[in-house]
């Protein structure tokens, strides 16, 4: 048995990248097709090599663009919580005075009667 558990979820989002990075793959190498077509004065060793830089470096920016979505997602989670904290003391201070209130005018009522 594996001494670490995964925590619920991971095992999906571990195929789910796998998955991505496999797409990510193929366009890079679509796009690299693409691009060494109309270099026709490359041999093929010299288009193989292109392209396989190509996609390397397609996968790479493709890989720092998730990392910069990843970090503004947990920018905005971050902000999006603190917000919310903020919000629920408000209508918790809210929801206190008005009990307060009522208590008090409970007690007026009752004093006057």
């Amino acid at each position: 048995m594996d001494e670490h558990p995964l925590a619920p979820g991971t095992f999906l989002n571990e195929i789910e990248g796998h998955l991505l990075i496999a797409a990510t793959r193929t366009e890079g190498r679509a796009a690299a097709a693409r691009f060494t077509a109309r270099l026709d004065w490359l041999t093929d060793g010299q288009r193989a090599d292109v392209e396989r830089h190509f996609e390397a470096e397609y996968l790479e920016l493709s890989r720092a663009s998730w990392e910069r979505t990843a970090e503004r997602g947990r920018q905005l989670r971050d902000e999006y919580e603190e917000m919310y904290r903020g919000l629920r003391q408000r209508i918790l201070a809210a929801c206190l005075l008005a009990c307060a209130l009522l208590a008090a005018t409970g007690l007026v009522v009752t004093a006057l009667a």
